[in-house]
């Protein structure tokens, strides 16, 4: 399998103010429509490493590759342009623009990228909000629809220019068991039918357990890597 993501001997270091050492030798790698989640305390170091593999962060030791080519030491601007065209975000909060319609929100980072028409970004985006079964609310306002629905835009909307990779930070963090397990939904069928690879950051172990991977961190070091597949032989 292609790796889609490779961390190789991730350090990172907080200076101020006294010297910390918070990711300790990080390395592994995610494959082609693997959905791996990473689990770990409160400190562990879980979302210092998904701002570091996001390229958002890049004051790190290591190198970094997406889609097999090394990301590290490239230009902020460079990095900019990777981000919005390689990788797609989803956070515990959903950061809609409340007074734009579900609609224009999803359109938002096609439209930045400047690759296509807009008739064809607003194709794109009602074949994303069809795909999530919300695409009876694309013409409501963002402040108009439920929290289940506002995070469903929110993955929409990270689909928009098929990324290699889908990144979340405790994005079911805000939902209740419902919504939880149609976002779990989501992305497994995202992971099976459209081969994106998923790396996610949660503090659920049932959505966890899922995953096609788990991740476990504590004190800035990966502890241990359990597939589903091993899980299911104990």
């Amino acid at each position: 399998m292609k790796n889609i993501l490779e961390a190789k001997n991730i350090n990172k270091y907080f200076r101020n103010p006294v010297l910390f050492h918070v990711l300790k030798d990080i390395s592994f790698s995610i494959t082609e429509g693997e959905f791996v989640s990473i689990m770990g305390k409160s400190g562990c170091g879980k979302s210092t490493l998904l701002y570091i593999l996001s390229t958002m962060d890049t004051d790190y030791e290591g190198d970094l590759y997406l889609g097999g080519e090394k990301i590290t030491g490239q230009s902020g601007e460079e990095l900019a342009r990777i981000r919005n065209e390689q990788i797609g975000f989803v956070f515990q909060f959903h950061y809609l623009l409340p007074e734009f319609s579900v609609l224009d929100n999803v359109m938002l980072p096609a439209r930045k990228l400047g690759r296509k028409s807009f008739s064809q970004i607003r194709k794109d985006a009602m074949n994303k909000l069809e795909l999530l079964g919300i695409a009876d609310q694309a013409h409501k306002k963002a402040s108009q629809i439920s929290g289940g629905q506002k995070q469903r835009v929110a993955i929409a909307r990270a689909l928009i220019n098929d990324p290699k990779i889908i990144m979340g930070d405790e994005p079911t963090g805000n939902l209740d068991s419902k919504n939880s397990n149609i976002v779990f939904d989501i992305f497994k069928k995202l992971s099976l039918e459209e081969k994106l690879s998923l790396l996610v950051v949660t503090h659920d172990l049932d959505f966890a357990k899922r995953t096609d991977r788990i991740i476990e961190m504590a004190d800035g070091l990966i502890i241990d890597h359990h597939s589903k597949m091993e899980e299911e032989s104990l």
